[in-house]
């Protein structure tokens, strides 16, 4: 929990241990956000500012967000970023790493969105089984940037049910 000075406790930073980057980094950027840091990961900042107090509650916060990566890594992935001086550097060495460059982020995102235009409902499966791969291949696609309007998902799901379907679909239609 934050103490009423806005610390946080270690138990509330997410572990990452190599697995599920994505989600990871979705659930580092909310605490950093609400820490007021999320820029300063994202740009970093200039050392040559040339306002004294603005500089130095600068590197307090560039501090405080490295400490969080740094404390967010499992033993394992702690030297991969070890040697990261800044909160953004250390960010995109665990990004590239992890997530990719521009072009597999690009090559991930077509391969997700073949999945989601050629996905059918399976011969027994139930209708929350489906919904469950809708919503696994939209978060995933979601993690990485990509902008998917809920009606196109809607739509998607209706045209995917089987015929057994076909008065359910019109009725919501």
């Amino acid at each position: 929990m934050a103490d009423s000075s806005g610390n946080i406790s270690h138990a509330m930073i997410p572990q990452f241990s190599g697995e599920s980057y994505d989600f990871w980094s979705i659930k580092m950027k909310t605490l950093f956000k609400s820490m007021e840091l999320w820029d300063l990961v994202e740009k970093g900042f200039s050392d040559r500012d040339n306002d004294a107090n603005r500089l130095r509650e600068n590197k307090k916060k560039e501090a405080k967000a490295l400490f969080f990566i740094q404390q967010a890594m499992h033993e394992t992935i702690f030297s991969r970023i070890a040697s990261a001086t800044k909160a953004k550097e250390a960010w995109d060495i665990l990004k590239t790493e992890f997530q990719g460059s521009a072009k597999v982020i690009e090559v991930k995102i077509q391969i997700l969105s073949r999945d989601f235009e050629t996905l059918l409902m399976k011969d027994g499966e139930s209708v929350q089984e489906f919904l469950s791969r809708v919503s696994g291949i939209v978060s995933q696609m979601r993690a990485l940037g990509e902008t998917i309007p809920d009606k196109k998902i809607v739509c998607k799901v209706l045209r995917s049910l089987p015929q057994k379907f076909d008065s359910v679909v019109s009725a919501i239609e």
